[in-house]
This record gives structure tokens, C-alpha cells and sequence, in this order.
């Protein structure tokens, strides 16, 4: 199961999923002050915490670290959905009422979704945690 990044760990993410390179504290120190007061100690453990969770990767440059994402923004988000969705009791129930919740352009996202998976991919999920889906496993989190 995916823990949902707290605020700030979501802020910091986000600047690096959107940077899309490796990045040290200061960077991501310099950018948040545009928007907050946060000390450098902060940014630096809320980094290292995403490192321990296993949503960051980091290398050494000299004396600082440089950090670099483990997966994608998207597939945070599908690990949150797909976690959501293994909650219901009826999963089928659960998705009508998402598509029901969905605006035009996300249904158009999901039509372009299933025409991307390909009609024999979407065949060959078959049920809901079946082994062989292809789901992709998220970071774990500690």
C-alpha cells in the first residue's frame, strides 16, 4: 500500500518530477522560498525521507547529495488510484461512480488510455489482483 505524500514531501516531489534531473537541497531550498519560509535542514530532511521511502534515489557530488526520482508522477498517482480502488467492496460500483465524477477531458484521457493499452491488453488484465496483470509495484514505504 502507498502512503500519500504529506504536503511538503508532495512540494519537493513535485519540483523534482517536474525538473526531471538530479537535484541537491539548495535547488529545491531556492525554489520553495519563492512560495514559503523553510529552513535548509528542513528541505534537506524532508529529502532524505523521501530517500528512506524509497521515492528518491540520491548520488554523492562531492559534499552534498544530488537526488533523482524512482518513478513518475503518474505512477504515484496510479498507485494511489489503484490503492483506493482496492478498497471497495465493489470494485465495478466504484468505478462507475469515478467515471461519474470525471470531467470530459479526463474521460478523453481515459478513452486515449485504453486505446494506448491496445482491446487484447485490456482483455488479458481479467480480475482485479490477478497475478500476471502487469501492474507495476510503487516504491514500499517504510
Amino acid at each position: 500500500m502507498v502512503r500519500p505524500l504529506g504536503e511538503l514531501e508532495n512540494a519537493v516531489m513535485t519540483r523534482v518530477w517536474e525538473w526531471n534531473r538530479p537535484v541537491t537541497v539548495r535547488e529545491v531550498l531556492l525554489d520553495l522560498r519563492a512560495e514559503r519560509e523553510i529552513a535548509y535542514t528542513t528541505v534537506m530532511t524532508v529529502l532524505d525521507k523521501l530517500y528512506r521511502k524509497g521515492w528518491l534515489r540520491r548520488e554523492r557530488a562531492g559534499r552534498a547529495y544530488r537526488y533523482v526520482p524512482v518513478s513518475s508522477r503518474e505512477a504515484y498517482t496510479a498507485a494511489l488510484m489503484n490503492d483506493a480502488w482496492s478498497t471497495s467492496d465493489n470494485p465495478a460500483a466504484a468505478l462507475v461512480h469515478f467515471f461519474g465524477l470525471m470531467t470530459g477531458e479526463q474521460r478523453a484521457a481515459l478513452r486515449d488510455a485504453l486505446r494506448v493499452v491496445g482491446p487484447e491488453r485490456v482483455e488479458e488484465v481479467g480480475e482485479v489482483g490477478e497475478p500476471g496483470t502487469g501492474e507495476s509495484e510503487p516504491p514500499t514505504t517504510r
